[in-house]
């Protein structure tokens, strides 16, 4: 019961899709030139697609699953939907215009040229507002529409900024949407109860490996006396693991802890007495 998976072949997907399939124990880096690739290890089919045609091929149910990028998703139109979020290429979906542009907010764009590469996902937005706009659908390289003449303003993905103040543009508005990387199924094909399993179990693998780059094992010494405290600080998730010591005075402690709230908690552990204070990276995790 072989799974086809769709993966991004290029762009900002591409890399960090490969890199969590492998984590999560499945062969799918890409080789030079290679349009697919069989894990005999995990009876799965990896096809590489242009990430904007994902989503179409998943919804037909030519093929299982796919990861590719929330706005994409939407844009296309196609019957699929989102089943987890994978937390990478995270990018906000924006409008902007020149810094000396009079269009300043979204109501002014009625009647103006608009150049974007997500035409559906911009028009749906706008026509919930009643706004009419003259749309310029390019392939890329919106930024330069501009400058060169064909749009007033533009409608794109915004990552860092870095693109648009580059071009000499500046954001204005609310975000149309917040995108990130998404495994995706079809929402219009069901699929037979083997399949259903087996990307059930892929699913719980992203995320025991989603979860290893959110959490790291904090380990430590800590007097009885500040126990409480040091439990405070390291909950865990239902409750740290507490160890007796030779020293009937200290005990060890287990916790895992937020990768991001690391250093600030180990400050206040070692201002509470705690020593030994280790932290492990994890590979997986199941919560």
């Amino acid at each position: 019961m072989t799974l086809r998976v769709a993966v991004p072949s290029k762009g900002s997907l591409s890399g960090p899709a490969m890199e969590l399939l492998t984590d999560a124990g499945y062969h799918a880096q890409k080789g030079h030139r290679e349009l697919r690739r069989y894990d005999p290890d995990n009876d799965m089919l990896i096809i590489y697609l242009r990430p904007k045609d994902i989503a179409t091929y998943v919804a037909t149910g030519d093929l299982d699953v796919g990861v590719t990028g929330l706005d994409l998703l939407v844009n296309s139109g196609a019957a699929a939907e989102p089943i987890l979020e994978l937390g990478f290429a995270k990018a906000r979906f924006r409008f902007a215009a020149p810094a000396d542009s009079p269009i300043r907010t979204i109501e002014d764009l009625h009647g103006r040229r608009l150049a974007t590469s997500f035409p559906t996902l911009v028009a749906k937005s706008l026509a919930g507002r009643g706004i009419t706009v003259d749309l310029v659908t390019l392939d890329g390289g919106v930024e330069n529409a501009i400058e060169l003449g064909v749009a007033d303003a533009i409608a794109d993905v915004v990552e860092t900024g870095e693109s648009l103040r580059n071009a000499g543009l500046v954001p204005f508005g609310e975000p149309l949407m917040h995108s990130q990387g998404v495994l995706i199924q079809s929402s219009s094909r069901a699929l037979d109860e083997d399949k259903h399993a087996i990307v059930r179990g892929m699913v719980e693998r992203l995320r025991g490996v989603l979860n290893s780059r959110k959490y790291v094992v904090m380990d430590y010494d800590c007097p009885k006396a500040a126990l409480e405290q040091a439990c405070a600080l390291t909950p865990g998730l239902e409750s740290p693991t507490i160890s007796p010591l030779a020293d009937a005075q200290w005990v060890a402690v287990r916790s895992l802890v937020l990768r991001g709230d690391v250093q600030r908690v180990m400050d206040q552990l070692q201002g509470i007495g705690a020593r030994a204070i280790l932290v492990t990276k994890l590979d997986a995790c199941r919560v």
